[in-house]
């Protein structure tokens, strides 16, 4: 094999190896958001779960030979936490409120016939798990040693992009709770935090739009 060849292939092999980790979360985290966009399973929050919390899960698993709870999963430091989430939310249950008559936001979401909000808030509840996870936890996590406060820029992207197509005033939003979301897991050290935020926002939100509350 001639030299340049020999040493192009060992550069490979040594930035394969260096950036293991950061390949294997990044790439198969694309993977998912494929897979979900292209093969939805029936039921929208079982389809979450499976492709953005099991499937990220068994990656840690099988291919980094990790502890799932060291993603994220833990309680974390929630006297770093709670604090932040309460203030986030005193904030943003009001302006959902009163952003709940825009147009776009009425027409995106005021879609359901025969609606129960219990039953939504507890689909709601096992979507957010996959979904917060995948970005909160998997990514978040999985970047953390490498780009350290970076990896809260990085997950912020996907996020906001898979926000494409609902109403423009939401979509925007999600770059500033995207970072601030991943802030606040990062310094907690839990994906939780964010999970339960965007449950209150969502739960919320669909309520005000629909003036069950």
């Amino acid at each position: 094999m001639p030299k340049n060849i020999s040493s192009e292939l060992n550069n490979l092999g040594t930035f394969l190896k260096g950036w293991y980790q950061e390949i294997i979360v990044i790439s198969f985290a694309t993977l998912f958001m494929i897979l979900h966009n292209h093969h939805k399973i029936e039921n929208f929050w079982i389809s979450s779960l499976i492709y953005f919390g099991i499937f990220p899960v068994l990656t840690i698993l099988i291919f980094l030979r990790k502890n799932p709870l060291d993603f994220g999963l833990r309680i974390g430091n929630y006297k770093v936490w709670i604090p932040y989430v309460l203030i986030f939310l005193a904030i943003a249950v009001p302006v959902l409120y009163f952003s709940s008559d825009m147009s776009s936001v009425q027409g995106y979401y005021r879609n359901h016939r025969n609606f129960d909000l219990l039953t939504y808030a507890w689909q709601m509840a096992i979507y957010m798990l996959g979904w917060e996870f995948l970005f909160r936890g998997f990514m978040l996590f999985g970047l953390k040693d490498k780009f350290k406060e970076g990896s809260i820029i990085i997950q912020m992207i996907p996020f906001v992009l898979l926000h494409f197509g609902k109403p423009e005033i939401e979509t925007i939003s999600t770059i500033f709770t995207g970072l601030l979301w991943g802030y606040i897991c990062y310094r907690g050290k839990s994906f939780w935090p964010a999970y339960i935020m965007h449950m209150v926002v969502n739960v919320s939100n669909k309520a005000f739009v629909l003036g069950l509350v």
